[in-house]
């Protein structure tokens, strides 16, 4: 086989795995020392009809995981005809405990971190709106563990007190729903009735890692160095319904972390149902609670 030939394989190749991909890797943010990419899916034919955006934020403590496991969420979504970024951001505790043993300070600093740069990439897809023909204004978060916690700061948190990161997000600018895997936020006051908006949880509730209620993360004890208490899911979920917020959550009973990836990793209508019934301005107040099925 000569070299020409070869060369002309290859390219062929290449081709035909970028295309069975299905989606574009993009450098959203870069510095002198930092360089962050998110991969897009676009649903087939994207033309001049505007579709919802998912920016999806993985999970990992903080310390592992890639954006790469958002695939299989965001081929499905594009499927149904709504656009999906998986991103990539500083994974801060690498190499540091993000458990008991570790320290407050540096917990929510890897949380800002993450957020900060998440209001970068959403800065970033904006800026291309035009060209990607998503409509801004639907514009959904959705995470996973840590991921979760990342999307929950970033709806609720301020932005001009809490940046780490430069972006030009509009001030007025506001999600349109947030899709939390065993997620939790540092403080409940951080919602109120003037900038609520829904939400789809899901959460075991024997998580041992990330509280379904109200306790400490990793249920440490207060005189830990890592001591941090966190709101999951079902109290986000109480005070949501205290203020007369939209949410579903989903309970699995008995259910450990790992349910976080319950409709991330394999079982993704729902997701799609709940995206369809926000984009209708449905209001609606959903618990719904599954058994865990016994070992």
């Amino acid at each position: 086989m000569n070299k020409r030939l070869l060369l002309s394989l290859v390219v062929l190749l290449l081709f035909i795995t970028a295309n069975a991909q299905g989606y574009k890797t993009y450098t959203y943010f870069k510095n002198d020392t930092l360089s962050l990419d998110l991969d897009l899916f676009l649903p087939d034919g994207n033309g001049s009809q505007k579709t919802p955006l998912v920016i999806f934020v993985h999970g990992g403590g903080f310390s592992a995981g890639d954006r790469v496991s958002g695939h299989s969420l965001a081929r499905y979504l594009a499927k149904n005809n709504i656009a999906c970024a998986t991103i990539s951001y500083t994974l801060y505790m690498k190499g540091k405990s993000f458990s008991c043993n570790g320290l407050l300070h540096e917990k929510i600093k890897a949380i800002q971190i993450a957020a900060s740069q998440l209001w970068c990439a959403t800065d970033y897809l904006l800026q291309q709106s035009s060209t990607i023909h998503i409509d801004t204004s639907l514009v959904f978060l959705a995470g996973s563990s840590a991921g979760a916690e990342t999307v929950l700061h970033a709806a609720y948190w301020n932005r001009k007190q809490m940046h780490l990161f430069d972006n030009n997000l509009p001030e007025g600018f506001r999600y349109a729903a947030i899709i939390s895997g065993a997620g939790a936020i540092m403080d409940l006051n951080l919602i109120t009735p003037e900038n609520i908006i829904p939400l789809m949880a899901f959460h075991g509730d024997a998580d041992k890692l990330v509280p379904y209620a109200t306790a400490a993360h990793h249920y440490c004890p207060p005189d830990s160095p890592g001591w941090l208490m966190l709101f999951g899911s079902y109290s986000i979920a109480k005070h949501l319904e205290k203020i007369d917020g939209v949410c579903m959550l989903i309970t699995s009973r008995g259910g450990g972390h790992a349910f976080c990836g319950e409709y991330f990793n394999g079982n993704h209508q729902p997701i799609v149902d709940f995206i369809l019934r926000i984009i209708e301005s449905e209001k609606f107040f959903i618990y719904q609670t599954y058994q865990k099925e016994k070992d």
